[in-house]
C-alpha cells in the first residue's frame, strides 16, 4: 500500500510540474493510406490509427487521402476522433491528380495540418442519397452547419465550407492554399514533413487541450495498413453486395431443401449468407429491414414445403423488395437496378424450387427395395413353387402370391419377404415387359483332336 501511495504521489507531482506546451518528439510518424470510399471500416481503421499513434507517442499521425467521398455518419466519427486526437493529425491529399471530394473534404479540413499535393483538388461536399440524387434541404442544411463548424474549429475558410456543401464548390490546391482552406502544398511526403516541422498545434479534447510543437523533419515513417481482413471488410461494405449475398444465398439454400443432393447448393448458400451478414456487420442497418428479410426467407421456405399457386413466392418477393428499401440507414440504399432484378429472380427461383420439391415428393422411390415394386421379369427356372428371375440387373428368388410360378412365366413384383420377391402373373403382351434375357451359355466341350485333312467347307478358316 505504501508503494502504491508513493507511486501515485510521484505521478501527481509530475503532472503538476509539466509545462503547458509539449513537444511531439516521438520516434516516428504513423502513416495511413486511404484511397477508397469512406465507410465504417475506414472510420474504425482511422480510429485505431489515432489510438496507436497516441499510445506510442508518435510525432504525428499522417493520413494520405484520395477519395470520392463516402458515408456522412462515418465521416462524423472520423472528424470527432481527429478533434480529440492526443497527437497532431496531418491529412495530405496525394498523389498528384488525387482528390478530397465530399466526405474527404470534411476529413481534410478537420486535421490539425491540411496539405495537398500539386494537381489535386478539394470540395464538392453536397450530400446525396444512395441513388445519387441530391439530399433533402434538411440534410443539406445539417451538412453545411457541420462543415462550417469544422472550419471554425481549425481556423479555415467558413465561406468555402458552406459553398462546398450548398453549391458543390471545389477548389484546386493553389486556390485552396490562398483561400485558407489548407495549410501547405507539398510535392511529396518528405517535403511535407519538412515543411510542417516546427509548427505549433493544439491537440486533445476541447476541455484538455495542450500546445504541441511538431518535430517531423527527417523522422522515419511507419505504415499502418488495413491488412487482409480489413481489405475484405472494406470490399464487403457495399449495400448492393450485402443484398445480393443474402438474396442469392437464400435461393441456394432453398434449392438444397427442394432437391437434396451432394450439398453444393447448400454449402454455396451458407457461404453467401455468411458473407452477407459480414457485410451487414460493417454497414448501418435497420432492424425493420432485417425482419423483412427474414420474413421473405420464411415465405420462400413455405413455398418449397407447401407449393401451391405461388402465393408464398409472391409474398416473399414483395417482402424482399421492402427489405432492400428499408434495410440500410441514412444515405445508404440498394440501387434499384440491383434491387428489382434480384427480387424477381429470387421469387421466380423459389417458385421453381417449390415445383421441383412437389415433383420429387410425388415421384416413386428410386432406391432401396421399394424401387423393385412394379418391376416386370420372366421366370427362368422354377422348382417347388419358386423360381429365379432377373430383376433390375440382379437374380432374385420369386414366389407367387396366390399360386406357384412356372418357368417362362411373365410376372410383376408386388412385394418382398426377406430375400424373396412376391410376384403376380403379368400379361406377356404388355409392351412394358422387359426383353427376356438370354440364358447363360453352357461352356462348350473341348473339341476332340482329329486327324486327316480339313477339306470341308465348315472347317476352312
Amino acid at each position: 500500500m505504501r508503494i502504491l501511495v508513493l507511486a501515485f504521489a510521484a505521478a501527481l507531482a509530475c503532472l503538476l510540474v509539466l509545462p503547458a506546451a509539449g513537444s511531439a518528439q516521438g520516434g516516428s510518424v504513423l502513416v495511413t493510406r486511404v484511397d477508397t470510399t469512406i465507410t465504417p471500416v475506414v472510420a474504425d481503421h482511422l480510429r485505431e490509427g489515432v489510438r496507436i499513434a497516441g499510445r506510442e507517442g508518435a510525432a504525428a499521425y499522417l493520413v494520405e487521402i484520395d477519395t470520392p467521398g463516402g458515408l456522412l455518419e462515418s465521416t462524423r466519427r472520423i472528424v470527432q476522433d481527429f478533434f480529440s486526437s492526443p497527437v497532431p493529425v496531418i491529412v495530405y491529399v496525394s498523389p498528384s491528380g488525387a482528390r478530397a471530394a465530399s466526405a474527404g473534404a470534411y476529413i481534410t479540413m478537420s486535421a490539425h495540418i491540411a496539405a495537398m499535393a500539386p494537381g489535386t483538388h478539394i470540395g464538392a461536399g453536397t450530400p446525396v442519397t444512395g441513388q445519387g440524387d441530391k439530399a433533402s434541404e434538411k440534410v443539406v442544411n445539417d451538412s453545411a452547419a457541420f462543415a462550417v463548424s469544422i472550419a471554425e474549429r481549425r481556423g479555415r475558410s467558413t465561406a468555402f465550407a458552406d459553398d462546398m456543401v450548398r453549391k458543390g464548390t471545389a477548389w484546386p490546391d493553389s486556390r485552396a492554399l490562398r483561400g485558407d482552406v489548407i495549410d501547405v502544398v507539398a510535392p511529396s511526403r518528405g517535403a511535407l514533413l519538412k515543411d510542417v516541422d516546427g509548427t505549433t498545434v493544439s491537440v486533445g479534447p476541447p476541455d484538455a487541450q495542450r500546445q504541441v510543437v511538431l518535430h517531423t523533419a527527417g523522422v522515419r515513417t511507419t505504415e499502418h495498413g488495413l491488412g487482409f481482413f480489413g481489405e475484405l471488410r472494406q470490399l464487403l461494405a457495399s449495400p448492393e453486395l450485402a443484398f445480393l449475398f443474402l438474396s442469392i444465398g437464400t435461393l441456394a439454400v432453398l434449392y438444397e431443401l427442394a432437391s437434396p443432393g451432394i450439398g453444393v447448393a447448400g454449402i454455396t448458400g451458407a457461404l453467401l449468407l455468411v458473407l452477407g451478414f459480414a457485410a451487414l456487420s460493417v454497414l448501418p442497418f435497420n432492424l425493420a429491414g432485417l425482419f423483412l428479410l427474414l420474413l421473405a426467407a420464411a415465405l420462400f421456405v413455405a413455398e418449397v414445403l407447401t407449393p401451391g399457386v405461388g402465393v408464398f413466392a409472391a409474398g416473399g418477393t414483395v417482402s424482399l423488395v421492402l427489405a432492400g428499401i428499408f434495410l440500410f440507414r441514412g444515405e445508404l440504399g440498394v440501387d434499384p437496378a440491383v434491387l428489382w432484378p434480384t427480387a424477381l429472380v429470387v421469387g421466380g427461383g423459389a417458385l421453381l424450387a417449390g415445383r421441383l420439391a412437389w415433383r420429387a415428393r410425388r415421384a416413386p422411390a428410386l432406391t432401396g427395395h421399394d424401387a423393385l415394386i412394379g418391376s416386370r421379369a420372366v421366370v427362368h427356372r422354377a422348382a417347388d413353387g419358386t423360381g429365379q428371375a432377373l430383376v433390375e440387373g440382379a437374380w432374385w428368388t420369386v414366389r407367387g402370391r396366390d399360386e406357384p410360378v412356372a418357368a417362362g412365366q411373365h410376372v410383376r413384383v408386388v412385394g418382398r419377404e426377406g430375400l424373396d420377391l412376391i410376384v403376380d402373373p403379368a400379361d406377356p403382351a404388355d409392351p412394358a415387359d422387359p426383353a427376356e434375357p438370354a440364358e447363360p451359355a453352357e461352356p462348350a466341350e473341348p473339341a476332340e483332336p482329329h486327324e486327316g485333312r480339313c477339306d470341308t467347307e465348315e472347317n476352312t478358316p
